[in-house]
């Protein structure tokens, strides 16, 4: 009987392959990118979702790929033009030598990962959210949102748009929907209220579950020292 497995190790060469060329490609894609979804946060999702992944039986392969890519379409690289995004995405994938039922899996991770989705119902899938690779990079997406990285990201995107910390004038909108969300040009505490602190009831994997709790505990605590600093200050 004919040993199948030179014919997994010649497949696992070819993904690592694949991986590295992704890797580099989303490393030139954000090389300029300063709002806090920097190559560095890339990582930081797929090192996390790669963990949630072994619990959640998750194929690695799939995850990691979609980790790579899953900010590279986003509406916010793409004039926010949603299809042209995902157009990015699936131009490059097809360069690749996957199947095409591999490339949809892919894509529609990427497609369906960030968090503006989850305010629109049509934009949601049921299929696609009963992954056990979506569950687990939408999970590292999220939790790299929340906690102390959260806090500085959402301040350097506020930052990066020039936004005012804080104005107590203008109070945040906990409803927020989805046009107002790719619009809105709020302080960036608000953004805690409109978006950080309901990602721990987001979570989908029991392990997310358990990194967001400490994560949102901190953002809590974060909150009640700035506002405590903030009055001492009038």
């Amino acid at each position: 009987m004919l040993s199948i497995l030179p014919l997994r190790e010649e497949m696992n060469v070819k993904n690592d392959e694949i991986i590295k060329k992704t890797e580099e490609f989303a490393q030139r894609f954000f090389r300029q990118e300063a709002t806090g979804h920097d190559w560095w946060h890339t990582h930081r999702v797929r090192t996390l979702a790669l963990k949630i992944a072994q619990e959640e039986v998750a194929d690695p392969f799939i995850v990691e790929m979609a980790a790579l890519l899953h900010d590279i379409g986003d509406y916010k690289f793409s004039d926010g033009d949603e299809q042209k995004g995902r157009e990015i995405v699936s131009h490059y994938l097809h360069l690749l030598p996957l199947s095409t039922s591999l490339i949809e899996k892919i894509l529609d991770i990427t497609s369906s990962v960030s968090y503006m989705k989850t305010l629109s119902p049509a934009d949601k899938s049921a299929e696609i959210e009963g992954s056990p690779e979506f569950k687990s990079v939408s999970d590292a997406d999220k939790l790299d949102a929340i906690g102390a990285i959260g806090i500085a990201r959402t301040f350097t995107y506020g930052g990066y748009y020039h936004r005012p910390v804080y104005d107590p004038a203008i109070p945040p909108n906990p409803h927020i929907s989805q046009e107002e969300y790719k619009t809105t040009e709020g302080p960036s505490l608000n953004h805690f209220y409109e978006k950080l602190l309901k990602l721990k009831d987001m979570m989908l994997t029991s392990c997310g579950k358990k990194l967001a709790r400490d994560r949102h505990n901190f953002l809590v605590e974060y909150l009640n020292r700035f506002y405590q600093e903030w009055e001492a200050q009038k």
